[in-house]
């Protein structure tokens, strides 16, 4: 009968050693628990690695996003200071635009000194008594010219005619609307309210006053009317002076 033999586990002896000689452990590793060591140990360098790898891709998103912020905050601050730019632009196209139709209204009116009396009750004149900022001027969009008035200053009738309506809406606190009985209404709006100067059914005359502006910054819209429709008032208003 054959004899058996038992097979031994491997493992590792480890001796720790007092440096005064005094003391000494032994402790036995075997090789299942040195392999899970390894294994764990292996794991925990794979762990760190992976973390330090994200934080690193992380970080790279993080100052690529920072960097497309940075160049997108540049680019909307270069188009704002084209749009001012272009706004200023417009702005002086528009004064422009104005003052060529006075001044063609001034040759057209030299030219009519002459040709007999005028009809007053065409809303030809300017229907303000100060100097007003011509803030808006007349457009399909915006069918009136708007003009920022100042404390105290007179809105004034634009033409012979009689006072037809005295009313508000939701937009203007107070609205008088003159018919000159030929085919022209004016229409003078107040964005805020003011010293009303006359009544309904009342006849005023060209150059009298309407309202009296009691409150600063009012802003004054004057339109003009004829066969039912809003045109420029460029177009008869004779140049102020």
């Amino acid at each position: 009968m054959k004899e058996q033999r038992h097979k031994r586990k491997e493992s590792f002896s480890l001796l720790l050693i007092s440096n005064t000689g005094n003391e000494c452990k032994h402790y036995h590793v075997s090789m299942m628990t040195l392999r899970v060591l390894l294994i764990l140990m292996l794991l925990i360098c794979l762990s760190l690695g992976w973390i330090l790898f994200r934080s690193g891709t992380h970080y790279t998103v993080e100052s690529e996003l920072r960097q497309k912020i940075s160049e997108g905050a540049q680019q909307v601050k270069k188009l704002e200071m084209e749009k001012e730019k272009l706004g200023d632009q417009i702005d002086q196209l528009v004064a422009e635009n104005a003052s060529l139709k006075i001044a063609e209204l001034e040759n057209a009116q030299a030219q009519n000194d002459g040709e007999g009396p005028k009809d007053t009750s065409i809303p030809s004149q300017y229907p303000y008594s100060g100097v007003g900022i011509l803030k808006e001027q007349y457009s399909e969009e915006h069918p009136y010219f708007s003009i920022s008035t100042q404390l105290e200053d007179r809105i004034l009738a634009a033409g012979d005619g009689t006072v037809s309506s005295i009313g508000s809406d939701d937009t203007y606190p107070l609205i008088i609307e003159i018919e000159h009985g030929n085919g022209y209404k004016s229409r003078y709006m107040c964005m805020q309210e003011a010293q009303v100067q006359v009544s309904v059914g009342e006849q005023v005359e060209g150059n009298d006053t309407l309202i009296v502006i009691d409150k600063a910054d009012t802003q004054m819209d004057y339109q003009v009317i004829y066969s039912d429709n809003a045109i420029d008032p460029l177009l008869v208003l004779e140049a102020k002076g």
